[in-house]
């Protein structure tokens, strides 16, 4: 009886889980949401050492930027586990309507920033072209590089060693820059002056459109972060 007490626990217990409903991205607890308007959500993602979040939905297409190395078992709805290793500052694209769990499979925690698209359907028809979208310059004590463009959205990596600079570029359309690193940078605006700014890694700044402005380390440690250009 005793034996067949507890193997009656445990099936309770995995049925329980199996039955256990999805909930939405805005109910899982893990997701941190830090900003919203008419166009993204922004939630910051920290799993903790072999720990899962719920099985949550995502109902818009999304990049995920992750902050630090990790490896993560992704376990979408019907589908089979798949393991996955992600470099620091390293982004991905996924389209939505999925359900999946994300279990963090190392020793450190699993931290990200997942951008969502409020209006993706928008921009799956946008007719938006862009002078590149794909390629590495080498700057001044640093690197641009463009990584890809997904729903008209263009992702570029940015490194800069203490004193780098990207030049002076135009922003057409609003843009969120996302802190890889911790970061110390100044924004020169044309016609406004020196904007110096502290980010913390993973945070994120949405930044309007119409305006130019080079970018300069002022910290005294490699500045590391990711820009989605919007058209």
């Amino acid at each position: 009886m005793k034996h067949g007490s507890v193997f009656c626990a445990l099936a309770t217990v995995l049925l329980v889980q199996t039955a256990a409903p999805e909930v939405e991205i805005t109910a899982e607890p893990h997701h941190h949401l830090t900003l919203e308007n008419k166009s993204v959500r922004v939630y910051y993602v920290e799993v903790p050492p072999h720990g899962e979040t719920l099985m949550h939905w995502h109902r818009h297409d999304y990049f995920a930027i992750s902050l630090g190395p990790a490896e993560i078992v992704n376990s979408v709805k019907d589908k089979a586990p798949a393991d996955v290793k992600l470099q620091d500052g390293e982004t991905h694209f996924s389209s939505a309507t999925f359900a999946h769990i994300a279990k963090n499979a190392g020793d450190q925690p699993f931290r990200n920033v997942t951008i969502e698209l409020l209006e993706d359907e928008t921009l799956r028809n946008s007719t938006a072209k862009w002078d590149e979208d794909r390629g590495m310059d080498i700057l001044q004590g640093g690197t641009k590089q463009i990584v890809f463009v997904k729903d008209g959205v263009r992702v570029t990596e940015f490194e800069l060693q203490p004193g780098g600079v990207v030049p002076t570029h135009h922003h057409t359309g609003p843009h969120l820059l996302v802190a890889v690193s911790d970061l110390d940078i100044r924004s020169d605006v044309e016609a406004q002056g020196p904007m110096p700014r502290h980010f913390k890694s993973g945070e994120s700044k949405w930044l309007p459109e119409g305006y130019s402005h080079s970018i300069t380390n002022t910290g005294k440690q490699r500045a590391k972060f990711v820009t989605l250009e919007f058209p």
